[in-house]
């Protein structure tokens, strides 16, 4: 069948084919598997071709499968598909290509893949051959069913993949075999056609065309070296094809041709046909494939002859300048990737051909000149003007080649090498002189200069604006190797200046002569732009050379002073006092920044640190402010100017200037001075940078300078303190919190010192004066920085106070101020983490807050905890709110517990740490033992302890066994000593609140016990649990009036619960728990315990409709509802052969099925769910009874009344509820509402109807069945189902992509009715009404047919396609697996299924007879008929035969059972048949189709017996009362 199906012309029917073919071989054994060999190959090379790419995937899946299962045994069918195999692994989709490789590598490992091929090469080459000169898109595909476009692109796809595997077959196979198929090669590569396909208009073909050919060129050149005229033609000729597919394998190609044909020139012009096409494409920079183009030109360049190159000098011009304008194209503009691309291959020609050119001849050195003045000089020309080439790889590449000729440059090719340098180092100086030597000198120019100049100094530095070259492997020959060796350029080692004097005597030469020049400009001009040029200039070249040439003569003669006398030769030392403090000190300046730069790269010629110290020392006095600031910046950034300017930062000039600085900020700000000041721009920032930073865990300046910094600091913020009613303290204020907030977070240790400690105090006495001023708190002067600093300080501040003074005003303070703060802390933080998606601000905000470790400190501070508990749980009575941090703190505080502090306690519980939920069982159990030392009254506090002890227990707290069995030891004491605490034959209406809540308790704890430490209890605990239990309940049937108290319905829920855990656990312990349980326990149960509960429960009910008492009703023994001691209850006029015991629980539970409360309904459904197989036993006598003396029409008998009178109840209801919607249209309940209760009653009746209908017999199904047909319920029941129904029956919470897994329907997903359910209720209704769909179908499918076939076209086709779609293959596979799993044993037949064609064979054999029925289900099972095949058959007549077979046609077509079941009525009917039995001559059947009775009315005049219902149809359709043989009036 999956085979039929892949010769299907839809995609999806081939590709759920493959996929089921492929999970066929996996999942069958080899034996069956290998059983299809025979046909996979016809079937492969058909289907590894197909249009659809998921078809040719799955395909190459599903062959490995097959190859993992049958291995060796594919050898004999290799060669028929080897051919197909190996264009499929070079298939144009690559998930496919990728398949197919994995099949092949699973059929033969590596090194067996060359045996492979060599074994079916000839067939291979077959294939092949057809598919590249004989196929087209027409003999593939059919002209007629296949549109045009699907058929050429299959063609083409298949001539790229046979191209390709032409090129893997050449590539894999040895050498020797590649010689026996040369005569076959030799037929295909002197086709004219297969030289047509180097111009085809499909680019795929085109490129897999020159990959064949450079695999040709390298594996049998002889081939290609006799078809060299075609060869070159095809190939060199082609050489401007710039397609992306094309190129690569086309210069591919190129390079082996150059190399395997060595006369290819002389079938080619290079003149007109091929450089030409080369010049445009260099020029046009690849057009856009430089990436993929540039890397081979050295390689091309260098195999050309020297009848192409000549003459040489116009060659290289044309050729270079053709790349180098490659770089204008916008493509190069535009891509980074593609510039460097072109970049790399100049240099590396330009170096080749230099190479090349060595000597001293005239052609030679006009070549070299024309490389340096033409090609290389203008290219940095260019860059120098573009800041694109100038972060490219050219300047690198320029200082490789430089570096490469200085190398060069000694020996015997010295001369050339020398003559090479020096031209390019005066052109390059003549160059740069012509950008400098310019008033408007271009910015981008200068920084270019300096960019190029630094690269040259130290190629290492542009090791980050350099891209990585490509990975292809240049080699030169000849001269190159005589030379001492080249290494990439980003390999390049930094050359010394005593390693190469000759190239960094001539950089330096011309950094001094840009330098001299450029400083013409800064002094005569004042320049800006040539300013930075030579702050650029010294910032890589810090030389005493430099630095001279930047001085005139009379600069060098002043007097430095005795401190500066040692420094009075060196040039840098002069050159910054004269110069560059100079140009810091201007007031118009703005930008100082480079300056700084200059600053670092003057004291870079000085030797010593002291040095370096002193002049520091001497320019810092008179800087300003921002240029210190920048100093200091600089400095902290680089570790190493760090250590050489710590010792200025800590000296006492800069110290005592920041000390000062600080005081004149002080002063400043208590004067109201404008924030606008130079001082306040930079003297706040750079004292809190001096404070903050630390070098080697001590200040960045000195100590004693830090102290006094923070002593101004403090004394100031004390006047400001008597002063803040001026209302303009806000700046000061501010800069100063924001200052000492960033030293305390930022220095470790920083309140060891005394200062620090005061200023702590006064920012208290501060914030306390702001609080009581009103016009600043209005203004809300502090600022975040200020809250930070105050929350720290009050947290590790009270520590460290000595004396009781000022304890007590810091505890004043906090009172006043940071309480509130902290608490807003503790809510911020419980905010963050209650949010689900949080932002990113809030993120930051929450671990900051983390950071502050708030909770750790309060808690090592007794005298804040306490103040802030009193805090928090005052806003909690106000706000109803205690963040989870202070939880613990706050339970703590409520012991002992009292009635109105539980309930608090109860909350906050789950919010607890492990630990700290183990410390208030610690405190409940020693309240509990010790209850006796309380006061006569004590019961609230042990009900409360137990209610905080199991509210840990059920966070999972982890609990000791003793402690356990000291609490439950406990409660057993109270049953000796306060019996009445139990409330045993109690009148719960005079009892209090309080001791019903203890009993509460006490059950809830009992159930925790009895789920997770049964073992705990011993045998006397055992019998106090249960016999309180059932004390429990006489005493809830005792009170059953008082149900309106909801005290009394929380005792009897918790009772009811208390029943339900212990039946869940007797009847299915936990693993290994029934052994250690005490050994009479499980009997006891079972005997005494579960009789009286349920004696108890099942009257209660009655008198409580509850849902706890429904709930715990589940378990009880069907044997104890058959024996029920309900009152009896009858209904006037009802018809029922059940006992009484059994009606009146049918008609006092039925009306439960509709009461407003869905977990009554489903318990009350589970109650009746037990007793109803056991109902149609009551029906079989009465209805044999009534068989024998029926006369009339056929029997008819009805399903429980009670459950009817359900049916009939609800069923106006639900018309009226669905009127309005149309068959098939999907109705939305509402969860809870009324009208679900009312839907879930009514299809919860009928499930309860179908389990009866299963567990009754073939002949009593068939009677209730016709009282259905004639009530019609059923018809009704199908229509309000296509309404309940949801038109996608999926099951919500699946993935949205589509997996390879059936999607998980209502249909293939169990039905969960628990009571206890909460979630989902929504999908409940939907689920249900499929269930209910499917037990129809399942139970009734007679029925179901029937009524099916008489609705209208519409309703017809909707419940058609549903049922196709949704329900019958669930069905049809449960049918057959139902079939297949059978122990049911039938005398002379046997039966078996298959499922893959949804086939049921049935065998019967007797004496000479041998039958074979062939039972095929339908598509729309069990809507369709389902068709009855001949099979074999011995012995048998025709005619009877034919009986049979229509016989069991309608036995299964009209019987509401399963196909076991009809084939048991067939059998029994072929029985009495061969038992003498003869037929009813009307429907010439033994056994009646429908009601299944024997035939027994017999004529008077014939003796021919007719079924009842058979003589009954005869006379009413025929208005006659004769016999249908004899025509005698039949009595």
């Amino acid at each position: 069948m999956v085979l039929r199906k892949l010769s299907k012309r839809d995609a999806v029917t081939k590709l759920k084919a493959v996929q089921e073919f492929g999970t066929m071989c996996q999942e069958r054994q080899p034996d069956v598997v290998k059983g299809v060999l025979p046909y996979w190959p016809r079937i492969y090379c058909r289907i590894s071709m197909d249009h659809d790419r998921r078809v040719r995937e799955a395909t190459q899946q599903a062959f490995e499968q097959l190859v993992l299962k049958v291995k060796r045994n594919l050898a004999p069918y290799l060669k028929s598909i080897m051919g197909h195999w190996l264009i499929s692994q070079c298939d144009t989709y690559s998930p496919a290509a990728s398949a197919a490789s994995a099949a092949f590598q699973a059929a033969f490992p590596l090194n067996k893949q060359p045996e492979a091929i060599s074994f079916c090469k000839d067939e291979i080459l077959n294939v092949l051959q057809d598919n590249l000169l004989k196929e087209t898109a027409d003999t593939l595909s059919d002209p007629q069913s296949v549109p045009e476009e699907e058929r050429e692109a299959k063609f083409i796809r298949l001539l790229t993949s046979s191209l390709l595997a032409l090129k893997r077959l050449l590539s894999i196979l040895p050498e020797q075999d590649r010689e026996l198929l040369k005569e076959r090669l030799t037929q295909l590569i002197t086709q004219g056609k297969f030289w047509k396909y180097s111009k085809h208009k499909t680019p795929q073909i085109r490129g897999a065309f020159f990959e064949l050919i450079a695999t040709m060129c390298a594996h049998t050149p002889q081939l290609i070296q006799a078809e060299a005229a075609r060869a070159c033609s095809a190939v060199l000729l082609s050489i401007d094809d710039t397609d992306p597919v094309v190129l690569p394998p086309l210069w591919e190609a190129v390079l082996h041709i150059l190399s395997c044909v060595d006369n290819c020139w002389t079938h080619v012009s290079a003149r007109k046909g091929v450089m030409p096409k080369l010049w445009v494409l260099l020029k046009e920079g690849g057009r856009g494939l430089a990436t993929s183009l540039h890397p081979n030109l050295l390689p091309f360049i260098s195999k050309l002859p020297a009848e192409v190159t000549q003459p040489n000098l116009e060659f290289s011009r044309t050729f270079l300048t053709s790349v180098i304008q490659g770089l204008l194209s916008d493509r190069a503009k535009s891509s980074p990737s593609e510039s460097a691309a072109i970049i790399f291959a100049t240099m590396e020609c330009l170096r080749f051909i230099v190479l090349q050119n060595i000597g001293e001849e005239q052609e030679q050195r006009n070549i070299q000149n024309m490389l340096i003045s033409e090609q290389l000089l203008p290219l940095i020309d260019r860059a120098l003007g573009n800041p694109s080439l100038q972060t490219g790889p050219l300047f690198p590449q320029v200082s490789d080649i430089l570096l490469s000729w200085e190398k060069r440059a000694v020996g015997k090719e010295a001369p050339t090498f020398q003559r090479l340098l020096s031209d390019f180092w005066e052109g390059l100086g003549r160059l740069c002189t012509t950008y400098v030597d310019c008033e408007e000198a271009e910015r981008t120019a200068l920084e270019g200069i300096a960019s190029l100049l630094q690269i040259m100094h130290n190629p290492n530095s542009a090791s980050k604006l350099t891209k990585k070259k490509k990975t292809v492997k240049i080699c030169f020959t000849d001269r190159e190797e005589r030379g001492q060796g080249e290494e990439p350029p980003r390999e390049t080692p930094v050359v010394e200046e005593h390693h190469c004097p000759l190239r960094n005597g001539h950089l330096l030469d011309l950094v001094c002569q840009l330098a001299e020049l450029n400083m013409v400009y800064v002094c005569d001009c004042e320049s800006e732009r040539h300013l930075r040029f030579l702050s650029q200039l010294l910032r890589a070249f810090p030389s005493p050379q430099v630095f001279q040439v930047l001085l005139r003569p009379e600069e060098m003669k002043p007097e430095m002073g005795p401190e500066l006398g040692p420094l009075a030769e060196n040039a840098a030392v002069h050159f910054l006092l004269q110069r560059v403090t100079v140009w810091l000190k201007q007031d118009d300046r703005k930008d100082t920044d480079f300056l700084v730069d200059m600053v670092f790269s003057s004291l870079q010629c000085c030797s010593s640190s002291d040095d370096k110290t002193l002049i520091l020392n001497h320019i810092s006095r008179d800087l300003n402010w921002s240029v210190i600031l920048q100093l200091i910046e600089k400095a902290c950034a680089d570790p190493v100017r760090l250590e050489v300017f710590i010792g200025w930062l800590r000296g006492p000039v800069l110290g005592e200037r920041l000390v000062g600085l600080a005081g004149e900020l002080c002063v400043m700000g208590l004067r109201g001075s404008p924030s606008s000041s130079s001082h306040h721009a930079h003297g706040w920032p750079l004292i809190s940078l001096a404070l903050s930073q630390q070098h080697n865990n001590e200040p960045l300046i000195g100590k004693a300078y830090v102290e006094q910094i923070i002593d101004k600091l403090h004394t100031t913020l004390s006047e400001a303190k008597g002063m803040s009613d001026a209302g303009n303290m806000e700046p000061l204020v501010t800069f100063i919190s924001d200052v000492a907030a960033t030293f305390f977070s930022s220095v470790k240790g920083c309140l060891l010192l005394a200062s620090a400690e005061e200023l702590l105090m006064t920012v208290f006495q501060l914030c306390n004066v702001v609080v009581n001023f009103s016009n600043i708190t209005q203004q809300q002067t502090m600022s975040p920085q200020l809250c930070v600093l105050l929350l720290n300080a009050c947290l590790v501040f009270p520590g460290r106070c000595s004396s009781a003074e000022p304890a007590a005003r810091l505890h004043c303070c906090v009172t006043n101020i940071c309480f509130n703060v902290v608490s807003e802390i503790f809510y911020g933080l419980q905010w963050c983490e209650e949010m689900e998606l949080s932002p990113l601000m809030v993120s930051e905000y929450h671990k900051l807050l983390q950071s502050w470790s708030l909770e750790q400190r309060i808690h090592n501070s007794s005298l804040i905890r306490t103040s802030l508990l009193d805090t928090l749980f005052t806003r909690s009575q106000v706000d109803c709110d205690v963040p989870a941090n202070s939880a613990v703190l706050v339970c703590v505080s409520f012991f002992p517990l009292s009635e109105h502090s539980v309930s608090t306690v109860q909350v906050l519980c789950p919010f607890l740490a492990s630990e700290e939920r183990e410390s208030l069982i610690a405190l409940c159990v020693a309240e509990l033992l010790n209850w006796q030392d309380r006061e006569q009254d004590c019961i609230d506090g042990v009900w409360g302890c137990l209610a905080v002890l199991l509210c840990c227990l059920q966070a999972d707290t982890a609990v000791e066994d003793e402690i356990l069995l000291a609490v439950v030891a406990t409660i057993a004491e109270w049953r000796n000593s306060r019996e009445e605490w139990f409330l045993f034959n109690s009148d719960l209406g005079k009892v209090s609140a309080a001791w019903l809540l203890l009993a509460v308790e006490m059950m809830r704890f009992l159930c925790w016990m009895v789920d997770h430490s049964p073992t705990v209890l011993g045998n006397t605990h055992w019998d106090l649990l249960l016999c309180s239990m059932l004390a429990w309940l006489e005493t809830a049937r005792e009170n059953s009036s008082m149900f309106w108290n909801p005290w009394v319905q929380l005792f009897v829920c918790a009772n009811c619960e208390l029943i339900v855990r212990l039946s869940e656990f007797f009847t299915s312990p936990p693993a290994g728990v029934g052994e250690q349980l005490p050994p009479e326990l499980n009997s006891e149960w079972k005997e005494f315990f579960l009789e009286g509960i349920h004696n108890l429960l099942l009257p209660l009910l009655i008198k409580i409709p509850s849902e706890a008492v429904g709930e715990a009703l589940i378990y009880i023994p069907v044997e104890l509802l058959t024996q029920n001691k309900l009152p009896p209850r009858f209904v006037a006029d009802q018809r029922s052969s059940l006992s009484e015991p059994l009606q009146t629980l049918l008609n006092t539970l039925s009306p439960l099925l509709l009461f407003k409360a869905r977990p009554l309904q489903l318990a009350v459904y589970h109650i009746l769910h037990k007793v109803m197989p056991l109902l149609p036993e009551s029906d079989s006598e009465s209805a044999s009874a009534k068989s024998d003396d029926e006369d009339g029409e056929e029997p008819c008998l009805s399903p429980p009344a009670a459950l009817m009178s359900i049916l009939s109840a609800t069923e106006e209801l639900l018309e009226s509820i669905l009127g309005g919607v149309q068959v098939g249209e999907f109705a939305v309940v509402q969860p809870l509402s009324m009208e679900h209760c009312c839907i879930l009653g009514y299809l919860l009746a009928w499930k309860l109807l179908f389990t009866f209908f299963k567990a009754s017999s073939s002949h009593l199904r068939a009677q209730y069945s016709l009282h259905l047909k004639k009530t019609r319920s059923l018809h009704k029941l199908l229509l309000h189902l296509f309404r309940l129904m949801p038109e996608i029956p999926s099951v919500p919470g699946q993935p949205a992509e589509p997996s390879s897994k059936e999607p998980k329907t209502f249909f293939t997903e169990s039905l969960s009715l628990s009571p206890r359910k909460t979630e989902g209720l929504q999908f409940e209704v939907p689920h249900l009404a499929c269930s209910v769909y499917y037990g129809a179908l399942k139970d009734l499918p007679a029925m179901v047919r029937l009524w099916w076939n008489s609705q209208e076209k519409r309703v017809f086709s909707t419940v058609d396609k549903f049922t196709s779609k949704y329900v019958s293959g669930v069905l049809s596979a449960q049918e057959i697996a139902s079939v297949q799993s059978s122990t049911q044993t039938f005398e002379n037949m046997t039966v078996k299924a298959r499922s893959a064609t949804r086939e049921v064979i049935a065998t019967y054999s007797v004496d000479d007879i041998f039958i074979e029925l062939v039972i095929q289900l339908p598509q729309n099972y069990p809507l369709g008929s389902i068709l009855v095949e001949s099979g074999r058959r011995v012995g048998v007549a025709v005619q009877q035969w034919r009986n049979w077979m229509l016989q069991l046609n309608t036995y299964l077509t009209h019987q509401n059972g399963s196909i076991l079941e009809g084939l048991s009525l067939w059998k029994n009917n072929v029985d009495k048949r061969f038992e003498g039995v003869e037929d009813c001559m009307i429907c010439f059947s033994v056994i009646h189709g429908s009601n299944y009775s024997l035939p027994k009315k017999a004529c008077r005049t014939c003796k021919k017996k007719f079924h009842s219902a058979c003589l009954y149809k005869w006379f009413t359709s025929s208005n006659k009362s004769t016999c249908p043989l004899c025509r005698e009036t039949f009595f």
